[in-house]
């Protein structure tokens, strides 16, 4: 007599349990301008100690000066699910969070967890594995993790709090950019059409799992070790967001050139497809007035404003191994110029 067996237990697809996923979940650039406008003159009576990088020019990260002459630079970066493994989410998560400070210059010293889980819909076995991914990111980064704060939530999201140190003569910020020098990128665009896919239709790059779990540790060494002080990362406001925040703060127009911006394989052929998710639709309503795109197709404007998740560093500056996508020139008429 035969024996039944039982089914194997259906995989659980996190990306399923979220309206979006990643840093294209972020509220849309023009919208969280509008939200801050004004909290930038507000300070402590008192202060402790002196804010030296705030809310001013939309920096990825705060840094304060402390007693001794030590700086530390202050983020937090959390996110609902961009891939359907829980541990490969909480990586990603975290080493989209440790980004921020490698964006500044800094090196992080210890970060706590930011959870929140749908308790009566996924199992508390799904949410350890997620801990844990972000543990081993922080392990890798040589960075503690110091617990944290959960609550119970209808989305599944996770990220982190990072707290690290910076020689502020040294420190990267968005406002440092000088026409005359070139714009590099340390990491590829197109993770974002390559999630979106993904959450459609379960289809995984592997090469985009790879790209988001790559710390951005070695690319930020290597700035500061060139000199560089103007930077940022490039995340959910994708390439043309952050770029336009970055001219826009140094009082330089940047121009791009297309052809020498590198794209994960796949990343084309998902945009044909039609996996374009909302929020790189508003990142490009939100630079087109700024910008001059008249030399490229909207296909590639779309590619260029792609929401990422945990992406590369946009320098003002070259590092050994980083594409020259463009340069810094002095401010004309468009403040983000694509040729």
């Amino acid at each position: 007599m035969a024996i039944a067996q039982e089914a194997p237990p259906a995989r659980t697809r996190l990306t399923q349990y979220a309206h979006g996923g990643g840093c294209a979940c972020k509220i849309p650039p023009g919208e969280l301008e509008s939200v801050v406008a004004g909290l930038t003159a507000a300070g402590p009576v008192d202060p402790a100690a002196e804010l030296v990088i705030g809310l001013d020019d939309g920096d990825d990260a705060a840094v304060v000066r402390i007693a001794g002459g030590q700086s530390i630079v202050l983020t937090t970066d959390f996110f609902t699910p961009v891939v359907d493994d829980a541990r490969t989410f909480g990586r990603i998560a975290a080493t989209n969070a440790l980004s921020d400070v490698y964006a500044m210059g800094g090196t992080p010293v210890v970060a706590v967890n930011l959870l929140g889980w749908p308790r009566d819909v996924l199992p508390a076995e799904l949410a350890a594995e997620v801990l844990r991914g972000g543990l081993e990111a922080a392990q890798e980064a040589g960075c503690h993790v110091g617990g944290g704060h959960s609550i119970d939530d209808p989305e599944p999201k996770y990220g982190m709090a990072v707290t690290g140190v910076v020689d502020i003569d040294r420190v990267i910020t968005n406002a440092a950019a000088v026409a005359g020098t070139p714009l590099s990128l340390t990491k590829p665009l197109g993770i974002g059409v390559l999630n979106n896919r993904m959450k459609a239709t379960g289809e995984v790059s592997e090469e985009a799992v790879a790209a988001m779990t790559t710390l951005n540790r070695a690319a930020g060494r290597a700035a500061v070790a060139a000199g560089i002080r103007a930077g940022t990362d490039v995340t959910g406001f994708g390439l043309l967001g952050h770029l336009y925040k970055m001219a826009r703060a140094s009082g330089v127009t940047a121009v791009v050139d297309a052809a020498a911006v590198p794209y994960l394989t796949g990343a084309r052929e998902a945009l044909a497809a039609g996996f374009v998710s909302g929020g790189t639709r508003r990142n490009l309503d939100w630079v087109r007035p700024h910008s001059d795109l008249s030399a490229v197709a909207e296909d590639e404007a779309l590619l260029l404003a792609d929401a990422q998740t945990s992406g590369g560093l946009l320098l003002g500056g070259e590092v050994p191994g980083a594409p020259v996508i463009g340069e810094f020139v002095p401010r004309g008429e468009h403040v983000v110029v694509v040729r």
